[in-house]
């Protein structure tokens, strides 16, 4: 039976190519053999199979061979069972894995370890025979994986660095932030192929605005930004913007609406007719009297609070009187009349 490359990368049928970079990561510097001095040659023999499993499966074509006809027919091998008309097919390909060296030095550079002078030539320090049998392997001091995994550098290599983040505004509405929305975000990046070709690629993000998110919530996606050889990809990382309101204000978890009333409704009462963020019609009546200053505050009607599901802020009204310009002599005598009893 042929070599599950899904289940020696420890991915789905359904991986991403981010997905299949990720774990090749992680088991490339797992079953390094300089990793593993006293099972070296386990090693790399893993080894060896997880770079042919990640060739294969970030290859469009030779994963919808392998998909097909198995690792026998990705190599032009046809099982014993097959028919004549089978095995010329099979014969159509012909897939030699690369040097597993080769693919490892694309993900963490030309020289992360450090050598002895006989073998620092990559063919020497990893080879492959016609059978697709390793020998000779991995040479040099023990330590050398520590050192480089720890950031130091070995015989002038050093750990891929992370460059900073990439920031960029996303621009909300009042609405959205109150009762949540989805956002699906188009971006374009340099990404470096398997053979080391760089290519552009574009990607749709999603971004689940939750209710209450405040300005400056960030949203970040790692490694979604640039690649570049012998550096890790930069996070991106979305920052939460508010859109001005024409009717509410937002302070914190409360929203606030400044009215203006007449003297006349200020004295007499009046009634307040607002759309809420999530569409309701909301009556207010106003049976105080409104003196300059003064503010009302209506219980639960705020935004949401999302580091609490289900509670919300306050709405806070805050009123501004309109005094007259003028007042004829009967407006004044009538005033003086009723406020002086």
């Amino acid at each position: 039976m042929g070599l599950d490359y899904y289940d020696i990368l420890k991915v789905d049928k359904h991986a991403t190519e981010e997905d299949l970079k990720k774990s090749y990561r992680k088991l490339a510097m797992k079953w390094h053999p300089d990793k593993n001095p006293t099972n070296k040659k386990e090693a790399e023999a893993k080894f060896k199979q997880i770079s042919e499993a990640y060739e294969v499966l970030s290859d469009p074509h030779k994963k919808a061979v392998y998909d097909q006809y198995g690792e026998e027919g990705l190599k032009g091998m046809p099982p014993p069972s097959s028919s004549g008309g089978d095995t010329n097919r099979f014969k159509e390909f012909s897939f030699n894995p690369r040097n597993a060296e080769d693919i490892f030095a694309e993900f963490f550079g030309n020289n992360p370890f450090e050598f002895s002078s006989m073998n620092r030539a990559k063919s020497t320090r990893f080879q492959s025979d016609s059978t697709g049998g390793f020998f000779g392997g991995f040479t040099g001091p023990e330590n050398a994986f520590r050192s480089y995994t720890e950031g130091v550098g070995v015989g002038g290599g050093c750990q891929p660095k992370k460059p900073p983040v990439v920031e960029s505004k996303l621009s909300c509405s009042l609405e959205e932030l109150y009762t949540g929305s989805t956002r699906k975000m188009k971006i374009s990046r340099s990404v470096i192929k398997a053979n080391g070709q760089t290519v552009q690629e574009s990607e749709i993000l999603t971004i689940d605005v939750k209710p209450g998110w405040k300005k400056g919530t960030k949203i970040t996606f790692p490694e979604k930004g640039n690649e570049k050889a012998n550096q890790l990809p930069a996070d991106l990382v979305f920052v939460i913007d508010e859109k001005p309101h024409e009717v509410y204000n937002r302070d914190g978890n409360d929203l606030v609406v400044h009215k203006k009333v007449s003297l006349v409704e200020a004295l007499t009462g009046t009634s307040l007719k607002l759309n809420s963020l999530d569409g309701r019609d909301l009556t207010i009546p106003i049976t105080d009297i409104i003196s300059p200053g003064y503010e009302l505050v209506i219980a639960k009607e705020g935004m949401p609070i999302a580091k609490e599901p289900g509670r919300k802020g306050n709405l806070r009204i805050k009123f501004e009187v309109k005094f007259p310009s003028n007042l004829t002599a009967d407006q004044q005598s009538a005033l003086k009349h009723v406020l002086a009893g």
